[in-house]
């Protein structure tokens, strides 16, 4: 049986890393992206060189992108499986007092690089019957405040997911999209601009999710029959739920 082979994108840590390790430990090989080297070379080295490979770029630059995939070694370039994980989000402010810069940010990681790596690797996918697990959010659904542009992104990357699967049909190639709720990496932190008492006081008391509970979501997916596709999965700590609409009460009325 022949060893199958991912390409995780954020790899150097959260989901991305503990998606990268659950894949390595079930036996599939790895490749592992994301801007920070160290942290990549520091991954590969502790779950192994022959099962990991690092390709070290930031995933907005296209061409740092297209240069990577074309350095793959042979044992590494057919992708049975990419998980577009590398996502961001910036700000908390309400759109109105937004940055600009960081809602372009966003869009152009969280939704024009996963695009150009998936337009890039469909060949491969195809050949292989492969699969695809493009990482959401349930921002996607429930819009909260301050969550404007970041939501949006990931409402495309659910709605791209769905239309994948339309222009895919037939291939054999499978597509999810899989969208968790409160989740405690470092995603807070890099929202907040390092904040750690942001971070602490969000996650308090909360049982959020783990990057190990996605990897175990991503590695259930992953070793689906060919014949099964999950669409979407939404994925919640039991502390968390759909919060009701609001409503604003003019006092002056």
């Amino acid at each position: 049986m022949s060893i199958k082979t991912a390409l995780v994108t954020g790899a150097s840590s959260g989901f991305g890393a503990a998606i990268a390790e659950r894949l390595v430990n079930d036996g599939w090989q790895v490749v592992i992206c994301g801007r920070r080297a160290e942290r990549l070379e520091a991954l590969a080295a502790r779950l192994g060189a022959d099962k990991v490979h690092a390709a070290a770029f930031d995933i907005r630059d296209a061409k740092a992108m297209r240069a990577a995939l074309d350095a793959l070694p042979e044992a590494f370039s057919g992708i049975d499986l990419l998980v577009n994980n590398a996502g961001l989000a910036l700000g908390t402010e309400p759109a109105q007092q937004a940055d600009l810069a960081q809602w372009r940010q966003m869009i152009d990681t969280n939704v024009t690089a996963l695009v150009t790596l998936t337009h890039a690797l469909l060949p491969r996918l195809i050949e292989r019957r492969g699969a695809i697990v493009n990482i959401s959010s349930i921002s996607a659904s429930y819009p909260y405040r301050g969550g404007n542009v970041y939501g949006g992104t990931k409402a495309f990357v659910t709605q791209f997911s769905l239309g994948l699967r339309t222009d895919l049909h037939g291939t054999g190639v499978r597509v999810t999209s899989v969208e968790p709720g409160m989740a405690e990496t470092e995603f807070t932190l890099v929202r907040t601009g390092g904040d750690q008492a942001a971070s602490d006081q969000l996650y308090a008391g909360t049982h959020p999710i783990t990057a190990q509970d996605i990897a175990e979501t991503v590695a259930w997916i992953a070793h689906l029959p060919p014949h099964l596709n999950v669409n979407r999965i939404e994925v919640m700590p039991t502390s968390q739920s759909a919060a009701g609409l609001q409503a604003y009460r003019d006092t002056q009325a």
